[in-house]
């Protein structure tokens, strides 16, 4: 047995002599077939020209320039302001038109509170021009009745003299705040009378009784309405010095003033008096109230 081991050609075979005469022969008649297909075309063929077509080249698009790019930009941040400039607009006529209508509500307000004060002001001032019409008539009156039966009144005093002690008596009684509230008013005998006026040197009629009363440290109410409901009610025949006395109803007083005892008041009775010092028959009152 031979030691030397059998290797295997990688040569490729060679190929057979037929196969190869076979695959020239396949060849040639091909090329036989074409040339006669050339020969049998007509003379007047026209020649088959060869047609390129040309495919488009696909690139990549052109890059957009910076300069477009921020013309876009400035393009939207400016539509962006005009947005928020419409919107700050529209709040802020939105805000005015609130304030409007307050502010004409408030004044609407106001307008109706002072036509109402107005009205107020017109009716207590035609009352007042009615009281002091009132209070002039009966004045007249009063003054006529005394000026057609003088010599009644004069007999009376002279003839009384019981009445001279009585008053000198009554002036002697009065004594403490009375007496005090007697001294402030005759002090006052003399001053002009004005309506509305409380003093020093002008006075109307409840003017002078609430600026004694708080001579003593007494607070009266400011008009004669309230004075004469401000203390107990006394009868004209139970009178004391200190006592106010009123012309009218109760609550109702058109005038009042103080009775200083001896049958005679102090009172500011009008503009062409002032403030005087006068019997009761003088000038009748109504009733009187005591405070002290």
């Amino acid at each position: 047995m031979s030691h030397t081991a059998h290797i295997t050609s990688h040569r490729k075979p060679r190929r057979s002599a037929s196969k190869m005469a076979l695959r020239a022969g396949v060849a040639g008649g091909v090329l036989s077939t074409i040339a006669v297909a050339g020969a049998a075309a007509p003379a007047n063929a026209e020649p088959v020209h060869e047609t390129t077509v040309e495919m488009p080249t696909l690139t990549d698009a052109p890059a957009k320039p910076a300069s477009t790019v921020s013309t876009a930009a400035e393009a939207t941040q400016q539509i962006a302001f005009e947005y928020d400039r419409q919107a700050r607009q529209e709040a802020a006529a939105e805000t005015a038109l609130k304030d409007a209508k307050k502010a004409k509500a408030e004044a609407d307000r106001k307008a109706e509170a002072e036509k109402k004060a107005a009205e107020a002001r017109q009716k207590a001032e035609q009352k007042a021009a009615e009281d002091r019409a009132s209070r002039s008539s009966d004045r007249s009156s009063l003054r006529s009745y005394s000026a057609a039966t003088p010599a009644s009144s004069s007999s009376s005093s002279s003839s009384s003299p019981s009445s001279s002690s009585s008053s000198s008596s009554s002036k002697s009684t009065a004594t403490g705040s009375a007496a005090a509230v007697v001294a402030f008013a005759r002090a006052q005998v003399g001053d002009a009378y004005v309506m509305g006026s409380t003093g020093p040197n002008a006075w109307d009629c409840s003017g002078l009784t609430q600026a004694a009363f708080r001579s003593i440290g007494v607070d009266l109410p400011r008009v004669s309405q309230s004075q004469s409901t401000a203390g107990t009610q006394v009868g004209l025949n139970n009178l004391k010095p200190g006592d106010i006395l009123y012309w009218g109803g109760a609550g109702s007083a058109y005038h009042v003033g103080i009775y200083v005892g001896g049958g005679n008041f102090v009172g500011a009775q009008n503009s062409g008096t002032g403030v005087v010092e006068r019997p009761l028959s003088y000038d009748p009152p109504t009733g009187a109230v005591r405070v002290l």
